[in-house]
């Protein structure tokens, strides 16, 4: 089995969702040497998540961002955790919702997404400060 890892910083993304497939790629200059495999990309933080989607049509992660506001919206009156913001708390609970890792099968070398698909960074605070991925590849 081979194994390829690598850790990433994004630099800064303005809040929203953000497709980002091309920056994994670019970072993962050994991914063709993997005919049959797994590429998980984990980010390392608890207020920005990842996710799999569109990957054509811009307004389809513009709707993520305005859906995700409504499901979650800041200055709840039971939010108690508030000391770095008003989108501090709902962007813990948008990570949690989305997740912080994928899971996206190698085949012959190339990620084995659908047509549609890509990588979305989902950035939920106004103003980070850039985000650090770990990139991990394996299989035969």
């Amino acid at each position: 089995m081979k194994f390829y890892q690598t850790e990433i910083r994004l630099p800064p993304y303005k809040r929203g969702f953000h497709l980002i497939t091309q920056l994994i790629l670019q970072e993962l200059p050994d991914l063709h040497k993997v005919n049959s495999g797994m590429l998980h990309v984990f980010i390392k933080h608890t207020s920005a998540s990842l996710t799999i989607n569109e990957n054509a049509d811009a307004t389809v992660r513009a709707d993520f961002e305005s859906h995700m506001n409504v499901l979650v919206p800041e200055n709840a009156p039971y939010y108690l955790h508030n000391y770095e913001g008003s989108d501090d708390m709902p962007a813990h609970i948008k990570s949690s919702l989305m997740g912080t890792s994928v899971q996206i099968p190698i085949t012959k070398g190339k990620l084995n997404l659908g047509i549609w698909q890509g990588v979305y960074l989902c950035e939920h605070r106004n103003y980070a400060s850039g985000r650090n991925l770990v990139i991990s590849a394996f299989g035969l």
